[in-house]
């Protein structure tokens, strides 16, 4: 490593780097995913290459961490492991033509990556020890290289020549035997002025003042790895320079009035349709045959992967005929089509309010039938497994109304469920996330709700409900640690509220007793006692007798909530 004023530079990039660098790529997605959604002008009317960037990466890394062989225990994580399963998750994830491209850059790393651990770059530790310099060079142009085939009619001022521009300095600087962050400095820099070339370099861009959207994505990719090499904590790195705001006059000039066109529907130019599916049982021949095929029916052509499955992306006037043109090169799957028009509207028509609908995260089987008994759509959410955003963002829509409140009920969820609510509003829903931090908050929440009601009337009850109910747990250290109350060792009971770590003790029943007391110091009028996996209803009796000695007029509520890890989930209204 090199000390480079407080932070310590890294000379190789390893697993654990690399997962750093995925997961602050990630943050970087959802924090401009709006502002990447604005910029985007060319070449197709589908305003959502940050939503689609943020959406497929967040989707593959939570594919990839279940098919990496670190998700074992066990197993030692490797980089070429890694690489490998978020290319494939990627390629899988991947959501409208930034999305595919995204994949191919993915991809082009991936490979790389992989040829230095056969030739010896990462075989020491276990494939962890990574590669250097010279190695992320042939990377990041091979990159460049995949993303360029996968476009059958190249334009440049695009992502496409961002990525080219870091390729060359990243080679440049390898080549003049730079280190690893000198390398991803280099990439980097010239990726930011490729990107505020691309303004002049196509007249859409031009005429809207704006970068390419695409191309900014690539640029928080380099942005994220060079901050995780310099040893920097990876959280919001700030405006991307070379990305400028549009005016207001710009945006009517890139989006003119549609008044006067047919149905009031906007001109949007190009084809009607966006035909997305993944193809299997397919042959290379048979690929490259449809992928001139639907180079004649539309544009924004991309057919990418390789071996058993590809990813199709085509804008086209003919559904049919683009998936039609699938099945006989092959097995299409998981089919999505989107029309431009009705995307359009549903950007610039606010949303009937109507009925109120629920999505709801649950740690159980339990928690689940609650939830779902109140009429809410249940997403799955565990310690380890939380929910995605694009899990979140699937329940909102399949929710079948206009107007959502989404329920996370956990504080890990909340970022998630926050970025699903955002993407969601970019096709026209209404969708807010109640502050529940725990599943009694949710249960809280959701017993004050009233689908005929406002979304905002229900917005404001159900998080005031939440809001009046402290929480607390019960579970088993898993490690040594110092908490707020004294250290823990493996296999100590602790008792939390409202976060915290408040008592450390060897049996379930004392310490839970404890934590009820002190949910109940500050009054209430129901405690609702949650058994999880450990717990039971000896458990639940003996916490809710403590609680009775101090408050004998308490109302109780139990649930058999079925999740893990805590034995008791506890709250007071």
């Amino acid at each position: 490593m090199r000390v480079s004023g407080n932070s310590i530079r890294l000379e190789r990039l390893d697993s654990r780097a690399a997962r750093r660098w995925a997961m602050a790529t990630r943050a970087a997605f959802a924090t401009h995913r709006a502002e990447i959604d604005d910029l985007n002008v060319f070449p197709v009317p589908d305003r959502d290459t940050g939503t689609n960037l943020y959406m497929t990466l967040d989707s593959a890394l939570e594919a990839a961490r279940e098919a990496s062989p670190g998700s074992d225990p066990g197993a030692e994580p490797t980089l070429a492991g890694d690489a490998a399963a978020l290319a494939r998750a990627t390629l899988l994830a991947a959501r409208g033509n930034s999305g595919v491209i995204l994949s191919q850059l993915v991809r082009g790393l991936s490979e790389v990556i992989g040829e230095a651990a056969i030739g010896g770059v990462n075989d020491v530790e276990g494939g962890t020890h990574g590669i250097d310099g010279p190695t992320l060079a042939l990377a990041v142009r091979r990159a460049s290289d995949r993303a360029y085939a996968s476009v059958t009619r190249p334009v440049e001022g695009t992502i496409l020549s961002v990525a080219a521009a870091a390729a060359s300095a990243a080679e440049l600087a390898a080549a003049a035997g730079s280190h690893l962050y000198a390398v991803a400095h280099a990439s980097l820099s010239a990726a930011r002025l490729a990107l505020a070339a691309t303004t002049a370099q196509l007249p859409t861009l031009a005429r809207a003042g704006v970068v390419d959207a695409g191309g900014m994505g690539y640029v928080l990719v380099l942005e994220a790895l060079e901050r995780v090499i310099a040893g920097e904590l990876a959280t919001d790195p700030g405006p991307v320079r070379g990305a400028r705001p549009r005016p207001i006059a710009l945006r009517a000039a890139a989006h003119p009035d549609p008044a006067g066109d047919d149905c009031g529907q906007p001109d949007l130019g190009g084809p009607a349709y966006e035909v997305m599916y993944l193809l299997s049982d397919t042959t290379e021949e048979a690929v490259s045959a449809l992928r001139l095929r639907l180079d004649e029916m539309g544009d924004s052509v991309l057919v990418v992967g390789g071996e058993d499955i590809w990813n199709v992306h085509v804008h086209v006037d003919d559904v049919g005929a683009a998936i039609g043109a699938g099945i006989e090169a092959g097995r299409p799957h998981r089919i999505v089509v989107t029309h431009f028009g009705d995307q359009e509207r549903a950007r610039t028509t606010p949303s009937a309010h109507g009925s109120v609908a629920v999505v709801a995260c649950a740690a159980g089987d339990g928690l689940a039938e609650v939830f779902r008994t109140a009429g809410a759509v249940v997403v799955f959410s565990r310690p380890g497994l939380r929910a995605s955003a694009g899990q979140l963002l699937d329940a909102i829509r399949s929710s079948g109304s206009g107007s959502v409140l989404v329920l996370p009920n956990d504080i890990d969820t909340q970022f998630a469920a926050e970025a699903a609510a955002s993407a969601a509003a970019e096709t026209g829903l209404q969708v807010h996330v109640v502050p529940s931090g725990s599943a009694v908050q949710g249960i809280a929440a959701l017993a004050v709700f009233e689908p005929t009601d406002s979304v905002q009337d229900n917005l404001a009850a159900m998080s005031g409900a939440a809001a009046a109910t402290r929480h607390g747990a019960v579970t088993m250290a898993s490690k040594e640690s110092l908490t707020g109350a004294g250290r823990c060792h493996p296999g100590d009971v602790l008792g939390v509220v409202n976060g915290d770590v408040v008592a450390i003790g060897d049996e379930l029943a004392v310490v839970g007793a404890e934590v009820v007391a002190r949910l109940l110091a500050g009054g209430g009028e129901l405690l609702t006692v949650v058994n999880g996996a450990g717990g039971g209803a000896e458990l639940a009796a003996a916490v809710i007798a403590s609680a009775r000695q101090g408050s004998p007029d308490i109302e109780v509520s139990v649930i058999d909530g079925g999740q893990a890890t805590y034995p008791l989930l506890l709250g007071v209204e």
